[in-house]
């Protein structure tokens, strides 16, 4: 049986904020003491040994540790480069999305590791993103509309020793 062609007038094209939704949780702008519970019950994390420690109350912060385990350990016996990668994965995105607020996209574009020493026992890794850098975020947004901005991270073992950096390149748009 044949159907009727559909008529072009009939599908209706998405705007652009409707194409660049940032996901259901984005939506729902979750506190800061529900995502550091639903990052520590997200399989990805519990499973890898990755614990989130902490978030600020108004985003500008937060502190994720990584317990070596028997999950996540390399050939060698110390932590697996990719867990390390994974721990420092959605936060800078994260702290920049719900300080910025509903008008904005951000998304992860790139990412980079330097690993400097063997990870072994806690590592921890303290992102910080203070409101006068999301200032001149927004200034800068004013003049182009979007751009990439790069921020580093660095995992720290329980002796403070460097254990490797994380570069993180996110793509920020104003939406109109």
């Amino acid at each position: 049986m044949a159907t009727a062609p559909q008529s072009k007038a009939s599908v209706k094209p998405q705007s652009r904020s409707q194409s660049t939704k940032q996901g259901f949780l984005a939506k729902r702008m979750p506190s800061a003491r529900m995502l550091r519970w639903l990052f520590n019950l997200w399989p990805t994390f519990r499973f890898a040994g990755v614990r989130v420690r902490a978030i600020a109350t108004d985003f500008t912060a937060a502190t994720v540790e990584l317990r070596l385990g028997l999950l996540n350990r390399n050939y060698v016996g110390t932590a697996f480069g990719g867990t390390l990668y994974a721990m420092t994965d959605p936060f800078y995105m994260l702290l920049l999305m719900r300080q910025l607020g509903p008008g904005y996209v951000v998304w992860d574009r790139a990412g980079a590791v330097r690993y400097l020493a063997p990870g072994k026992g806690v590592i921890t890794a303290k992102f910080v993103l203070p409101a006068d850098e999301v200032a001149r975020v927004r200034g800068l947004l004013g003049d182009s509309g979007k751009f990439d901005q790069s921020y580093t991270v660095d995992l720290h073992d329980a002796a403070n020793q460097l254990i490797a950096q994380v570069e993180k390149t996110l793509y920020i748009r104003k939406l109109t």
